[in-house]
């Protein structure tokens, strides 16, 4: 009994030091996505806000390509020691488990530590096309069969489905073409390289306010705050297709839940810093509830997230390329 008792003591001092010394060196922030993106900016963002919090560097790594498994496998790698953490959205840690044969579990193998904050996919294009609203976009793409492109960023991500919905809600038929991030796709889109996406609007915000893109709806039942004056898809006549994307972060399986509860306290600390909700409002981003930002709450809103889009990725037939 006494060996026990003092086992158990050892435990928790063992516990309460991890607290009491973690972070002793500087943690890394894997982004699954190329720098430049609307992901990579609030991971930068959220770095410089939890550097505040635990007072030491917090380094963003930015590793493309597979889809995001290629982050997410660096992650699920890790030590589980609180310094090595992944950043992403449903794309990497929910709807890859659709997608690909991943040699690990989009749940049992993280952890939740906190739901970061959310934006709406819109229907964007080149500033050249021949449309000036949603509906002369889609008579547009039905006068021209097969010849228009579309830009995704990844195969089977949010953009993908919302552009297969346009296709099945409209008759009409395009091609797709992949990016490994919004940034590149943006580029070509404002090159003319290709047509039209369903973005993740932050990352196209900036162009769409320098005139350099056209936005045509928003595809949530209520405008955006950051672009008021573009009308959702309800109004813009495309009822019945809402996609927006969420952000999270996670830390391998089995980290300590002190580090954990640590890791959370610094990014609630960052999201409600004034000067920092300032700058993730002028990305277009929105900041989830207090009672959303727990890794309880991330890890059930993945399940949910799950739930909801694995059949539809399945039904459609969706493969990567």
């Amino acid at each position: 009994m006494r060996r026990l008792i003092l086992a158990l003591a050892l435990a928790a001092c063992g516990h309460a030091a991890s607290a009491q010394t973690y972070p002793s060196r500087p943690i890394t922030v894997i982004v699954p996505l190329p720098a430049g993106g609307a992901v990579d900016v609030l991971a930068r963002m959220m770095a410089e806000g939890m550097r505040a919090f635990l007072g030491q560097p917090v380094v963003v790594e930015n590793i493309s390509g597979a889809g995001g498994t290629l982050a997410t496998g660096r992650v699920v790698r890790a030590a589980p020691d609180g310094y090595t953490l992944g950043i992403g959205t449903s794309v990497q840690y929910v709807m890859n488990g659709a997608l690909y044969p991943l040699a690990y579990d989009l749940v049992k193998d993280f952890e939740p530590v906190a739901l970061l904050p959310t934006v709406p996919y819109w229907m964007i294009a080149r500033k050249e096309m021949p449309a000036e609203n949603l509906a002369q976009m889609i008579a547009w793409l039905k006068a021209n069969p097969d010849k228009a492109s579309a830009g995704i960023v990844g195969v089977g991500g949010s953009g993908h489905l919302c552009l297969i919905n346009l296709q099945n809600a409209t008759g009409t038929r395009f091609q797709f073409v992949p990016y490994r991030g919004g940034a590149p796709e943006l580029q070509n889109l404002r090159g003319g390289q290709i047509d039209l996406s369903c973005d993740l609007a932050a990352n196209s915000l900036p162009m769409m306010r320098a005139g350099r893109i056209k936005a045509f709806a928003v595809m949530t039942r209520t405008r955006w705050f950051a672009a008021p004056q573009v009308p959702t898809a309800d109004e813009a006549g495309l009822g019945g297709i809402y996609v927006s994307n969420w952000i999270g972060l996670w830390a391998p399986r089995r980290t300590p839940r002190d580090i954990i509860a640590r890791l959370n306290a610094a990014v609630v600390s960052a999201m409600s810093d004034p000067t920092q909700r300032g700058k993730i409002a002028e990305q277009g981003m929105e900041i989830p509830a207090a009672d959303q930002q727990t890794p309880e709450a991330l890890g059930a809103y993945q399940k949910a997230e799950i739930e909801k889009w694995w059949p539809i990725i399945k039904a459609a037939g969706v493969k990567p390329e």
